[in-house]
């Protein structure tokens, strides 16, 4: 509750461009925690930056990681994953992050090599604000492309009516937001909007940027969330966990097998579970198979490098790693996250292999 708190206050001062900067230290102590890291004795600090997705889950992994090893510090920049690649391309950053793993062309521009780690999953859902009408909306895949396309304008089109007949809809205006930064969420959700609209495939397509046809452009989710939340009528994309901390309506989306469903635990588990993760740990679950399955899921990926000049930050980036996914994911659930299948940990361990220092 106090988190919300001052989340909301947060959002509510500042809609625009917002940059959440994580900031992990403890006061030292002599020593390390020895159940938990490498045989570091000096201080280590590491530089992150990239997805706004996983920002909530880091936040509590760094925090926690660091109470436990007072001579680590981990900070972490939530700008977007497309930013997050481009820092790791420039190599000005310890790690990245991105809800879209990068291309082979892109790794090549790297001369320390990358690692593609899978670190946590989770959802992306649309999230509206319709005074009176707090849960209980559907939406089909065909409407909700419409809604993005520009082609569905007011809330009581007869298209959303006949899903909604319950509801009341109210005859207002559709202002529709999308993120106008290099977004893993606008990639996630674009790719999965091209996998069930041709229209949209052949009109807008999928990327971290896209060329939108209709909206409003607000950079980052923080943005995007609190226009949401301020103005009645709103409907955007994001990540779930903004729209858990906030409190966020969200409608239930027509999925693969025709059947109307909310973004929960088990119904994301089921659709990551459609794929097997390959052994390079790139996968786009675009529309998911499976009745109870959640139609807009993705992994989160941390990006790393191969080689470090400095041998005690590649030691304690892969421990840190370690720790995050074994005894960190206690933490995902109560964060709105879904911990990683124990075969996608394990390959995600045998990867660590190929950070060399």
């Amino acid at each position: 509750m106090l988190r919300r708190f001052f989340l909301n206050k947060f959002f509510i001062l500042f809609t625009s461009v917002i940059l959440l900067t994580v900031s992990c230290q403890s006061q030292p102590q002599n020593g390390i925690n020895s159940a938990t890291s490498p045989e570091v004795s000096d201080f280590v600090y590491l530089n992150g930056a990239g997805a706004t997705f996983p920002l909530f889950i880091y936040q509590k992994w760094f925090q926690e990681y660091s109470q436990q090893n007072p001579n680590v510090q981990l900070n972490y920049q939530a700008i977007g994953s497309a930013a997050g690649i481009q820092q790791i391309l420039s190599e000005t950053i310890d790690f990245g992050a991105s809800d879209v793993a990068m291309t082979d062309d892109e790794i090549q521009k790297v001369s320390k090599g990358v690692v593609l780690l899978p670190m946590t999953a989770g959802s992306v859902v649309i999230a509206y604000n319709l005074p009176g009408i707090d849960s209980g909306l559907k939406l089909s895949r065909q409407v909700y492309s419409d809604i993005f396309l520009g082609k569905i304008t007011r809330w009581n089109d007869s298209q959303i009516k006949a899903l909604n007949p319950d509801i009341n809809l109210p005859d207002l205006p559709i202002l529709l937001v999308h993120r106008s930064d290099g977004s893993g969420t606008t990639a996630v959700f674009t790719k999965h909007l091209s996998a069930i609209s041709s229209e949209w495939k052949n009109k807008v397509g999928s990327g971290l940027n896209v060329q939108w046809l209709a909206g409003v452009a607000i950079k980052s989710s923080s943005g995007v969330s609190a226009q949401i939340q301020q103005k009645a009528g709103t409907i955007g994309y994001l990540e779930s966990t903004y729209a858990r901390e906030l409190n966020l309506s969200t409608a239930a989306l027509e999925n693969k097998a025709g059947n109307y469903i909310q973004s929960q635990t088990n119904t994301v588990t089921e659709a990551l579970l459609s794929k097997p993760i390959p052994d390079n740990l790139r996968i786009f679950i675009t529309d998911p198979e499976g009745d109870n399955s959640y139609p807009i899921v993705t992994y989160s990926w941390l990006l790393a490098y191969k080689n470090y000049q400095e041998p005690n930050k590649a030691k304690v980036l892969k421990d840190v790693v370690k720790w995050c996914l074994n005894e960190g994911e206690k933490f995902a659930e109560e964060l709105g996250y879904i911990p990683l299948p124990k075969e996608a940990v394990e390959k995600v361990e045998n990867a660590l292999k190929e950070i060399k220092s």
